[in-house]
């Protein structure tokens, strides 16, 4: 696995995919500068090895040339990010980017026009590939987000560096830290597995029930293997189609060894609104009218004994509707759980779009191992596949 380390950028230009699809408010201000951070390793070392460095992106889901998803609106972000200059050219092919690319000197930073201003991009189409191959000696990529993605400037790019290609620093690490959970982690390894659907999780749990000791299955999730196994879960989320499947989990996890917690109590609400009226309630007994919303008082206190016992964690998904404050307290809950087991030694990893919210909301980022910055590419990760955009560069 070649990474930064394994060349000398002096004199040369780098050219690397990040990613940089931040959120942008109304004025077009960045509100959460997380991506650019995390690139901010790669960038620098590459500057400090005397390199020059072009970086590509995309922004949005663009219809052709929009401004609305220009990256010149964050130009400035990248700059205080950095701390260096940054010249931006208003594409990302073309005579003009390519003049920008060849005058670009030694610890200068390019940024290129929204890549997917092109449907090339997207298609993956080889030409525009080999165009923006053109600018750089050393193609870089750093962009998580998008390596289960086969783009042009994520994945058929690197056909044009067949020797002069490597992983960033984040996507090294991103690579690093799902092998430590799925490969090389220190047992026991608990996977944490919660959000609405058993659906949208089901070929994570059959791809981890051969590598982890305990899985605790929170969340929405959690009541369709409550109903399956006969409770009763009033109107609380359920996928009645699935609970065959959730009890054939089951059954795999018994053979396999692996220790299921299911929510033994749960808060419920008689509406889906953060003023409902709640009360606790065993989770095999919720009334009718009532729905559960957040983990109960017991099932946090047996979720906590579990993390303090794993020296591996995986965290994907809440345990609750975190987003109204009534109910978030069993996420909060988990997360000062594993703050405190990484804080004795354990590994733990977060990932996936909600749980990465929640981490962030509730100021965890900095109590937890390793925050992944790619939800579906995290997501297929952990279902088995090998990315595209990482496949590019060990080929």
């Amino acid at each position: 696995m070649k990474t930064l380390n394994d060349f000398n950028f002096e004199n040369k230009k780098a050219l690397i995919r990040v990613d940089f699809n931040v959120p942008l408010n109304e004025n077009f201000e960045v509100t959460d500068a997380t991506r650019i951070i995390s690139a901010k390793p790669t960038i620098i070392k590459i500057l400090e090895d005397g390199g020059s460095c072009i970086l590509m992106s995309h922004l949005g889901r663009p219809k052709g040339f929009q401004d609305e998803f220009s990256l010149k609106h964050i130009v400035k972000n990248v700059q205080d990010v950095l701390g260096v200059e940054v010249k931006f050219v208003a594409d990302c092919v073309g005579n003009d980017v390519e003049t920008a690319a060849a005058n670009l000197q030694p610890g200068e930073i390019l940024l290129l026009e929204n890549l997917r201003f092109y449907k090339e991009e997207t298609a993956g189409d080889k030409d525009f590939a080999e165009k923006l191959s053109k600018l750089g000696d050393i193609y870089v990529n750093d962009a998580f987000g998008t390596a289960h993605r086969a783009h042009a400037s994520t994945t058929i790019v690197a056909e044009f560096f067949p020797e002069t290609k490597c992983f960033g620093s984040l996507l090294a690490q991103e690579i690093d830290s799902i092998k430590k959970v799925m490969e090389t982690g220190e047992k026991p390894v608990l996977a944490i597995l919660g959000g609405a659907k058993v659906s949208s999780k089901i070929t994570i749990i059959e791809n981890i029930l051969d590598k982890v000791d305990h899985l605790i299955i929170g969340g929405g999730m959690a009541f369709t293997f409550v109903k399956a196994q006969g409770g009763s879960i009033g109107n609380s989320i359920c996928e009645d189609d699935k609970m065959e499947l959730a009890l054939d989990i089951l059954k795999q996890a018994k053979e396999k060894n692996v220790q299921v917690h299911i929510p033994v109590d749960t808060i419920a609400a008689d509406d889906f609104s953060n003023d409902a009226n709640t009360q606790i309630v065993d989770i095999t007994a919720i009334p009718d009218g009532w729905e559960g919303v957040d983990a109960g008082p017991k099932s946090r206190e047996q979720f906590h004994k579990v993390v303090m016992e794993s020296k591996t964690i995986l965290w994907n998904g809440p345990l609750g509707v975190f987003e109204m404050e009534s109910f978030a307290g069993g996420t909060i809950a988990l997360g000062d759980s594993i703050a405190e087991a990484t804080k004795n030694g354990a590994f733990s990893l977060v990932g996936g779009g909600d749980s990465v919210a929640a981490v962030k909301q509730f100021g965890f980022q900095d109590k937890v191992s390793y925050v992944s910055t790619g939800g579906g590419a995290m997501l297929e990760s952990l279902e088995g596949k090998t990315l595209p955009g990482i496949a590019a560069i060990l080929s």
